[in-house]
């Protein structure tokens, strides 16, 4: 395990994203995060990892303005998130589309204010092609598969072509199968629409697959337990993406991984390695 910044290509329209110091404390005094430095290069994926309850998903939210830190700040190209952020698209575990709206309307919804209509209309059909809905556009949520509807959030949250794209485990209510063409179709639009990428997962292969760096949350060793969960490692992924899913350095740091999270080594074998929700 190491800790320098993985070496990614820069793309103009990708943001750096700097964290300095955040902390969240909820009720008054239950700390969840405290004291997480991180330095997240433009055009970098990055893999948030841990077990339930460490402050993953906060620290999402942080990072697009859905919530605020305690202490400490939070940068995007350099200056402060505060509030809901514009130059962040944002994926969730559900797609959360409107029902009684189009595949294509539902899309349109993450295109930035302002735009006028000829140029939100090819923006969005270039988006349906690329997450290969084109034929698609004109059906309501209810007639797709969870796939389908994953890559239409998907395609919404890149509307507004955003400098960081925040992930909260996107695919963690898909089958298995579907969950790996998923995670192929990412990184394709991580190819084609260059953009900053922090994803939160539970699935530590996931992890691996698509991102430059893991962190790995959680108590830190030498620190009170009362002072919320810190960066416990950070793992550099090595290899240019897409990756061999069988690679042998791949496995040594799935092992790493899981021993950082408490997890037996004989659970390394195991095909799909998840940390328990």
């Amino acid at each position: 395990m190491t800790t320098s910044a993985a070496t990614t290509r820069t793309p103009s329209r990708a943001s750096s994203v700097v964290l300095r110091g955040v902390g969240k404390t909820f009720d008054g005094n239950r700390v969840v995060l405290g004291d997480v430095d991180l330095r997240i290069a433009p055009g970098e994926i990055v893999a948030l990892l841990g077990a339930s309850g460490c402050g993953k998903s906060t620290l999402l939210r942080q990072i697009s303005g859905l919530d605020s830190p305690t202490v400490g700040t939070i940068t995007i190209d350099g200056s402060v998130v505060s509030g809901i952020d514009q130059r962040c698209g944002i994926g969730f575990q559900e797609p959360r589309l409107l029902p009684w709206r189009s595949i294509a309307h539902n899309v349109s919804l993450g295109l930035p204010r302002g735009l006028d209509r000829a140029a939100g209309s090819r923006r969005v059909s270039a988006l349906l092609e690329l997450v290969g809905l084109t034929d698609s556009s004109a059906l309501r949520p209810r007639q797709v598969s969870g796939g389908m509807a994953q890559r239409v959030s998907l395609a919404r949250a890149l509307a507004r072509e955003p400098g960081v794209l925040v992930l909260d485990e996107p695919f963690g209510a898909l089958d298995a199968l579907t969950r790996l063409n998923m995670q192929d179709l990412l990184l394709d639009l991580h190819a084609a629409e260059p953009t900053t990428i922090v994803l939160v997962t539970h699935d530590v292969d996931e992890a691996l697959y698509l991102a430059d760096r893991v962190i790995l949350l959680g108590e830190v060793p030498g620190r009170a337990n009362t002072s919320g969960s810190g960066i416990r490692t950070i793992v550099d992924v090595p290899g240019a993406r897409p990756r061999d899913r069988g690679d042998a350095q791949l496995a040594q740091l799935r092992a790493e991984l899981l021993s950082g999270l408490g997890v037996h080594s004989h659970h390394s074998e195991t095909n799909e390695l998840r940390i328990p929700a």
